[in-house]
């Protein structure tokens, strides 16, 4: 049975930061900082900001962001190795949700060492309790692939599913997928919510085609984008019968139940 012990050891702590208002920050995170020997930043120009605004003790700063996290690992090992403790940020919300540090929290489960994840600020809750939609079940996606053929292909994965699905965006992108969201999963109900806990916050709900006419001239700020389930009779005609047998494979079926289930479905 794996557990971790925290003691007389190095441990990696992923340590969220503020998404938008300061306040949010925990104490515990702010305790955390403080201790921890150095800190791994997806930027270390506004990791070096918060730690001037919060008044905290300037720490070692590495830098560790999707393009050189994979080379970072033993870094984050050597250090460990020597009873350091290294906290992990990124410049917004919580490590890992969309954000890079999963290589490193991976490696460092490999090698023995304890991970600590503190909760706190990320903006895929907010977004779903404030959206009007059902919260349960709930299945966070993250962002669409920017390619057109591959993020059609992931919308049709999730058109037959009954959960309401959260997805992030980009400002530039939004009305592209939008627009994709309502050719392949319908005219659904949905709840657009853009800068989550800043000055400007605001929540846009009604069906996909209202709410693209409210933004048809952009709109800017961090995006959530919050999409109803599939409630009608669930229809897989239009997923080929592989892409059917992966869907249930992504919900953690085993390929032998999955194929099964599908040619029950099917008739096939």
């Amino acid at each position: 049975m794996e557990s971790d012990n925290h003691q007389n050891k190095g441990t990696l702590y992923l340590i969220p930061t503020p998404i938008g208002n300061m306040k949010d920050m925990t104490e515990r995170s702010l305790e955390t900082l403080a201790m921890v020997d150095v800190l791994f930043c997806e930027d270390t120009r506004v990791t070096e900001g918060l730690l001037v605004h919060f008044h905290l003790p300037y720490k070692k700063l590495i830098s560790c962001h999707d393009h050189n996290e994979e080379h970072m690992k033993s870094t984050a090992l050597k250090y460990l190795e020597n009873g350091f403790h290294i906290g992990l940020v990124t410049d917004r919300g919580t490590p890992i949700i969309s954000d890079p540090g999963y290589k490193i929290v991976e490696e460092v489960i490999q090698h023995g060492y304890s991970v600590v994840s503190l909760p706190g600020a990320t903006a895929l809750i907010p977004a779903l309790t404030m959206s009007g939609l059902s919260p349960s079940p709930f299945l966070f996606y993250g962002f669409l692939s920017s390619k057109k053929s591959q993020r059609e292909l992931e919308l049709k994965r999730l058109q037959p599913l009954p959960y309401t699905l959260i997805f992030y965006e980009a400002p530039h992108r939004i009305l592209e997928m939008l627009q994709a969201v309502h050719d392949i999963l319908g005219n659904r109900t949905i709840a657009l919510c853009r800068e989550i806990s800043k000055l400007y916050e605001e929540v846009i709900r009604g069906n996909v085609e209202s709410v693209l006419q409210k933004i048809q001239n952009g709109v800017r700020g961090e995006l959530v984008v919050v999409v109803d389930g599939n409630h009608e009779q669930v229809d897989y005609s239009q997923l080929s019968i592989l892409e059917h047998v992966h869907l249930y494979l992504e919900d953690g079926m085993s390929e032998k139940d999955a194929i099964k289930l599908v040619a029950k479905e099917r008739n096939v």
